[in-house]
Order: structure tokens, then sequence, then C-alpha cells
């Protein structure tokens, strides 16, 4: 019988269903080969048929392998039951869990709490093949540079407004009622912004910003775009016809109370992953724990190592 993940709308059933490493390999399995043809991770062969050792041996290569193999649980060292409580409390938390309070609730230390959570977050890569239609709302932001924090003396001068000397600018665009798509800029310059305006909009589109220069160009001759102006250096936040940003800058505020709530710091190097992160948050916002669980289950075919870690850092 198929597992149901349906049935795992709380931490607690989730616990009580996985109670040794033998169920969640087979859970694995379940997940990997829906239709129960194996197939074996290192030539492709199909049919590989399971081992009295619990591995299973592909006809083709001869190769044995674990249902754990060309996942990011490869060569894990820890419970298969201890990742699977991680997948969930990171997928049903609103604006994730730190490493030190997952280190706590699965009883390992921190470093390896914080690895966990960054192989998880590996999984949350945005598709390039996302395209945004209809109404779009675009936007950017600045993250860091918290200069009214600092004493006098530590303060770095020239930081105000879109300066990138303390802060690091990310660029935002989201579809209403739709998806949406954010990730770190060099800059907010128009030759920075458009590219990814027109890889990431479709040509018919409606687009909403403010009134940063960066999108002068959607004005421009043979523009294809229809473009609305809210102009929020005179206070202006809705015109009451449609033209905002505000669902946009409602997912920056999300994201915020993310960073500074629950992780207090994030470096520039993995600061696209946690980015990554919030925004499947808010792409699966109306989806249930249960969905988002099944989907960790489904993007989890990726290795992932130590490697790959320190590549980003």
């Amino acid at each position: 019988m198929k597992i149901d993940f349906n049935n795992f709308d709380s931490l607690f059933k989730v616990m009580n269903y996985f109670t040794t490493d033998a169920v969640c390999k087979q859970t694995l399995a379940e997940s990997r080969w829906l239709d129960g043809d194996v197939v074996c991770p290192y030539c492709g062969g199909h049919h590989c048929h399971l081992c009295k050792d619990g591995r299973y041996l592909c006809k083709e290569c001869n190769h044995k392998f674990n249902v754990t193999v060309g996942t990011i649980f490869e060569n894990t060292k820890i419970s298969l039951r201890k990742w699977f409580i991680a997948m969930y409390l990171i997928s049903s938390h609103k604006k994730g869990i730190a490493s030190h309070q997952l280190a706590r609730d699965i009883d390992v230390t921190q470093k390896t709490a914080w690895f966990m959570l960054q192989k998880i977050r590996s999984l949350y890569g945005q598709s390039d093949e996302t395209a945004l239609e209809d109404e779009v709302e675009c936007d950017e932001m600045y993250l860091g540079g918290r200069e009214k924090n600092k004493h006098q003396s530590k303060k770095t001068e020239g930081t105000q407004g879109r300066s990138t000397k303390t802060k690091t600018p990310i660029f935002g665009m989201v579809q209403r009622e739709g998806d949406l798509r954010a990730m770190m800029v060099t800059d907010t310059k128009g030759s920075t912004l458009m590219p990814i305006i027109k890889q990431f909009v479709k040509d018919n589109a409606h687009l909403f910003t403010d009134e940063h220069n960066g999108y002068n160009d959607l004005h421009a001759e043979g523009s294809s775009y229809e473009h609305s102006i809210i102009r929020h250096k005179e206070n202006q936040y809705s015109d009451g016809n449609g033209v905002t940003t505000n669902t946009i800058e409602g997912f920056w505020a999300h994201f915020k109370r993310s960073i500074f709530g629950i992780y207090h710091f994030v470096s520039v190097g993995y600061l696209q992953r946690y980015i990554d992160e919030s925004v499947y948050r808010w792409n699966t916002r109306k989806a249930t724990e249960s969905s988002r669980f099944q989907d960790m289950f489904r993007m989890s075919e990726k290795v992932y190592t130590y490697k790959h870690v320190r590549m980003v850092a």
C-alpha cells in the first residue's frame, strides 16, 4: 500500500509514522519510483531488483546501490528519521527554522543542523523556465547596511539610499495571484534589471513599478510592456485603480522578518539560498503542510555534498 502524504498534517503524525529507518527507506523508494520501476542511479537501467541485504542490484551494470544513492541523503551518517523531521520542520514553519533550534529539536550538533539545512535549501532553487505574465509587480530592496545601529566611529560614509557599500541589492518580480521570483543582483541599474525582466516576464505583461530610474527603459520605443508607476516619493502607495506594488512589498516584509527574526545574520555567499527558500514559501503559501512535505521528497533526488557548501561560501 502506497504512502498517503495527506496524512502528515502535523509533526506528531510524522514522528508517529517514521519510527524506523526501514520505514523511511520504504517511503523514499515509493516517492522516487512511483510505478515501482526502480531505476539505477549509475546507468539509468530499469527494473532493478531488491536484494536480501536491502540494497538494489542493477542487471545492466551490475551495480548494487542503496535507495539513498543519488539523493541529498547519500552517504549520510544521520538517521533518516531525523532528516525527515528536519524536512517537515523547515517546510512547515512559515518563516523558517534556525540551525540552533533544529539542533535542539532533533538532537544533533548545531554544525550538523546547519549543514542539513543547507542541503535542504539546495532543493529550493528557482526554475529558469518560470514565465510571469498578465499583471507583474517589480521592485528592488537592499539587505544589510543597518548603519543606525552602529557606533558613530564604525559607520560607513555614503551608504544612504541605493548604495551597495554595505548592502546587497535584491530584485524581485511577482505575478499577481501567481508566482514570484527574486534574486541577488550586482546593482539596480536599467542595464542590469531590463535583461532579467525580459528573460522572466512575457512581452504582453502589464508591469507595475515605483519611480526608480532603472525602469525607464520600459518606456523606450519598441518596448512591448505596458508600464504603470506608483510614486512612493510622493507618499503614494495605491492610486485606487490597481496601480501598486503592495504584493512584492509584502514579500519583502516577509523575507526581512525571516532573515532578521529567525536567522539574524546571513552572509552574502549563502544569501541566494535564503532568498530561494523564502520564494518557495511564498509560492506555496496556499499549499498544505503535507503537500510541501511531499514536495521535499520529490525534490530530494539531488546529490549535494560538503564540497558544494564550500563552493557557495
